[in-house]
Formats: C-alpha cells, structure tokens, sequence
C-alpha cells in the first residue's frame, strides 16, 4: 500500500540538507509521496529505509525490460486505470510474428520490412520493437536456424514461442544478450521455464487460461525465483481479452493483487482473421491495456495508424508534446533560402514543416521553446514575443548560414514585427501567412 509523506518523512534521515533539490526532508517526502520525486534524489537516506521505501513505493504493475539498444522495450509500471488521471507510462511494444516454417525469402522480407517501417512525426521517431519468432516445426534445429538469422539480421527486440524447454534452452544460447522474452510458462512446463528465466535472467510469459489459473502459475514461477514476468490470459477473441485485461488492471491497482501485478501480452493474431481487423483489435488493446501485442504481419498502412495511437495515448495529457528548439533544415536550403520561425508547440511544428515541404521550397525552419505552448496561446503568455525572439535568432547561428537578413514570422504575431525590427538591426521581418495552408503560395512568390 503507499506511504502518505508523513509516513515516508519519518524515515528519511531529517538533515534538510537539500541535496535532493528541495529544500526540506518533509517536502522531499511529500513530493516522494505525490509521484513527483525520486528516492535515488536523497543520497542520505539509510539501506533499510531504502528498501522499505523502494518496496512500498513499487508500481502496483511490475515494470520490465526486454530488448537492449535502440530498440530496448520498458513496459509495465503503470499507476493508473485512465490516462486523464496522470499519464500512461510505458508505451505497449508491437512484435511481428515470423514462423520457424516460413521460406528464406519470406523471413528475409520480414526483416526487411521491420527495419524499413520507421517514420518521424512532429519530431519523434516510431517504431515497431519486437520480432516474436514462433517454433511451429517443432524441430530444435528449424527454430535455431531462424534465430540465428534474426540475431544477425536484425537488432529487434526477440520474443521467443515454444512451449519446448529443451528448444528454449538452444534458441536461448544463441540470443541471450538480447534479453529476450521466453514465451512461454504453463502449469506443465513451469520450473523448466523457470530455470531458463533464471539462469539467463530473461523475462517469462506465464500463460494459463483464466484469470483464476494465471494468478495461480504466477505465484508458482515467483516462489521459483522468478521477478518478471509477462502475462497471457488465453483468451483468444476481442471481448474475453478486452475483459481480461481490465480485470488485471484493476487487480492490480485497485486491490494490490500482486499475483496479476504484470503487464500483459496480447497475441492478436489469433483474434482476426484479416488485416484491417488485426490492427482494430491491437487499437484496442493499445489504449485497454496491453504491454506487448502480436500482430501477424506489419504493413504500412496499418502499422502506422497504430504508431501514432500509441504516441498520442502515452504522452503525457498534462504536458503539450513539444519539439526541440533548434534550426530544422527542411529539403536543402542553401544561403539564399528562407528563414522562418515558429514555436515549439509538436504539431505546429508538424504542420508548418510539411507545409514547407510541400511548397518544395526549401527553407529553415526556426522552433523556438514555447514550453510546448501554439504560436498565439505563446504570444498571449509572453513567451513568443519580440524580445525572446530576437533572442533565439541571435544565439542560433542562423546568420552564419544566410546572406540576406530576412526572417518570416507567423501572421498570428504581426504586431511583434516593429518590436523585432528594433531588436534585431539590419533585419526585415516579413509577416507570414496566419494559416500554414497558406505558406506553400507565400514561399512560391518569396523572393529575399
């Protein structure tokens, strides 16, 4: 259960030394409490408090890793049952499934598919993580095979299905520095899984039918020494899943039932039988709640869709998905391109940068940090005027990189242009269209 700040005061070492960045034990301890700070701010505090703290301080749903480098997965430590509440954590992994029985060239697309589909939006890049690489030859060499080539092939995430320890054991020789995820546990095959985890310290999937069941084999593989593991339900259609998965996290967080206190993996390509209804159902269990989803195949059209869910749903609704202020090259401009600003606000960014692309006059797109605020709700802050403005253009190096001396703003803010005139001698400040829709015809007829 959690502590209150009184509760967790009382084990802090009480010096107000201010090390932890405020300036009191007892707000350290309220902010502890509030979600607001972290333990490892406090370099005082005493092993024992640590680990009483740590302990109770644990998110109700166990967060773990799997993957290593850039395509590393965290999942699970989520706090909340709505993200209005405070904010998904860890956003759900989506794995492409690839058979031990499919052809060279078939596995080879794959690949070549998972690592093509990459896309930047409003300056984030996504991605899918994971390959789920599923033993239905039955045959220790078949599968071993595969995994060897997506060791090489691929720097994916791996998750690896058979219920064959002694296949587990050879697949996991080859990509245990990967920290795969062992797919999985059942009631028959539990201590061998297990030992596996263990040995390799690689999470498990505990997979049993029902909630009642899964709990059960739960507790069974963490009294064998296992920590994380990674649940499946056995459901196998849209609405007992969607079922299940409210069930577990309500467990979890509303009743503190540690047993079901991990994250889930959906397997949804066994609950659709095309495409488009495949990616319906993982829209589905992105935002109700699944840790990692299986799709049967990536495609473009609706891998997507499903990236940009997933980034809309775990960005914080408290705070506005911000760019960073930087100068962003749009096309290749050169000395005689354009120069225009904006703020820092994601989808401003997003809309004025594809505006630009579309003009196919290429440009410098000064972002200016608004805190994540639009262009007029910045200005009616104070934080996108003449003064910060003019800041940001002298401190960016834009000069060094123009002959002319002409910056564009938004026509949102053309009363700031006497202002920025008088900050920034020897410019032209030439207002821009209000909508970016309007930007391609502007830039057409642009001349510095």
């Amino acid at each position: 259960m959690a502590l209150s700040g009184i509760e967790i005061f009382k084990m802090l070492p009480k010096t107000n030394c201010g090390k932890c960045g405020v300036p009191t034990c007892l707000a350290f301890a309220m902010s502890l409490a509030t979600g607001k700070a972290e333990l490892s701010a406090c370099p005082l505090v005493s092993e024992e408090s640590k680990a009483k703290l740590e302990a109770a301080s644990a998110p109700p749903i166990r967060p773990l890793t799997l993957g290593c480098g850039e395509r590393a997965l965290k999942i699970g430590g989520e706090t909340v049952m709505f993200r209005h509440e405070k904010r998904f954590e860890n956003p759900t992994g989506l794995a492409m499934l690839v058979s031990d029985r499919m052809t060279d060239a078939e596995v080879g697309e794959r690949l070549k598919r998972f690592q093509e589909l990459s896309y930047t939006r409003i300056g984030f890049k996504l991605q899918p993580e994971l390959l789920a690489l599923r033993c239905d030859s039955q045959d220790r060499n078949t599968f071993t095979a595969l995994v060897q080539r997506v060791q090489k092939e691929s720097l994916a995430g791996i998750i690896l299905m058979t219920d064959n320890s002694d296949i587990m054991a050879s697949a996991l020789s080859i990509c245990a520095e990967r920290n795969p995820l062992l797919y999985g546990a059942t009631t028959d095959n539990a201590e061998l899984m297990a030992a596996l985890s263990k040995e390799y310290g690689c999470p498990v999937v505990a997979r049993a039918d029902g909630l009642q069941a899964l709990a059960a084999l739960s507790e069974k593989l963490g009294q064998l020494g296992v920590k994380d593991i990674v649940l499946d339900t056995g459901a196998r259609n849209t609405k007992q899943a969607l079922h299940d998965q409210v069930m577990l996290r309500r467990l979890a967080l509303n009743h503190k039932f540690r047993p079901l206190g991990f994250p889930s993996i959906i397997p949804a390509f066994c609950m659709a039988e095309n495409p488009l209804k495949e990616a319906l159902v993982a829209a589905t269990f992105i935002a109700k709640y699944g840790g990692i989803i299986i799709l049967s195949d990536f495609r473009g059209e609706t891998l997507y869709p499903l990236l940009v869910l997933r980034l809309n749903l775990y960005s914080d609704p408290q705070r506005p998905l911000a760019t960073t202020e930087a100068i962003y090259d749009i096309g290749k401009p050169d000395e005689n391109s354009p120069v225009l600003i904006t703020a820092n606000f994601s989808l401003t960014y997003f809309i004025v940068s594809s505006e630009i692309e579309n003009s196919r006059v290429p440009g410098y797109l000064l972002v200016k940090d608004t805190e994540g605020l639009s262009v007029m709700t910045a200005w009616a802050a104070g934080k996108f005027g003449a003064d910060n403005i003019a800041a940001m253009v002298k401190k960016s190096g834009i000069e060094n990189r123009i002959k002319h001396r002409t910056l564009i703003i938004p026509g949102y803010i053309a009363s700031e242009s006497g202002g920025l005139e008088e900050e920034l001698p020897g410019w032209e400040i030439v207002v821009g269209p209000r909508e970016g829709a309007h930007i391609p015809a502007f830039l057409k007829n642009w001349r510095a």
